[in-house]
């Protein structure tokens, strides 16, 4: 037997896929016989229906403790293709769409490539965004790793956990080290261009 868990026009994540999608309609699975269904899936607009768990409801991620810098969820959003209409581009994953990376609860920052390039190599671009909407918790589960392996008796843990545990705090300080104040770094004279008798010519 089977139960809705989401509801139609839900915000979800597509775990799959790797973005953000409204689910347009559940489909509950009824076999004579049966007072409940057997099956419920979700039709997410994406080309398949999708199982339950495969969906994450957003209300869950930001309530995940630690879920990206500043607690705002990294998210892969699909923006229209200006450039190319859908039948142009078939041989794209997503047809008439492109990944987004958004970071920032208002849906802006984050990062996209331009069409062209997506067109050159669209899986790759699309392995890339989900690649960075997942980096904060791949971030949190290392940080995770670093501090049990300091908070227990280090001769006893195996030499490459605490190689894996050095490298990632080194890392950890790149990541975490904030740029240089700009005003505070001296400005350095550049030479000026030799120009050559024939160009001044």
């Amino acid at each position: 037997m089977a139960k809705a868990v989401f509801h139609r026009n839900q915000r979800v994540y597509v775990e799959p896929v790797g973005t953000w999608a409204m689910i347009e309609q559940v489909k509950p699975v009824w076999v004579a016989g049966f007072e409940e269904p057997i099956r419920v899936t979700y039709d997410c607009g994406l080309g398949r229906d999708f199982r339950a768990e495969e969906l994450t409801a957003e209300t869950e991620i930001e309530a995940a403790p630690g879920a990206a810098p500043g607690n705002t969820p990294w998210r892969l959003m699909r923006a229209r293709n200006r450039v190319q209409a859908a039948e142009d581009c078939v041989h794209h994953p997503y047809p008439g769409t492109y990944p987004v990376v958004v970071t920032d609860p208002n849906d802006w920052g984050g990062w996209r490539v331009p069409g062209a390039e997506y067109d050159r190599d669209p899986a790759l671009i699309e392995m890339q965004a989900r690649l960075i909407t997942a980096a904060p918790r791949f971030f949190n589960l290392a940080r995770e790793l670093s501090d049990y392996v300091k908070s227990n008796d280090t001769p006893a843990l195996p030499e490459p956990l605490l190689r894996i545990t050095r490298r990632f705090e080194q890392l950890r300080r790149v990541i975490e080290t904030p740029p240089p104040d700009a005003q505070t770094r001296p400005i350095e004279p550049q030479p000026e261009p030799e120009i050559s008798a024939t160009a001044a010519e």
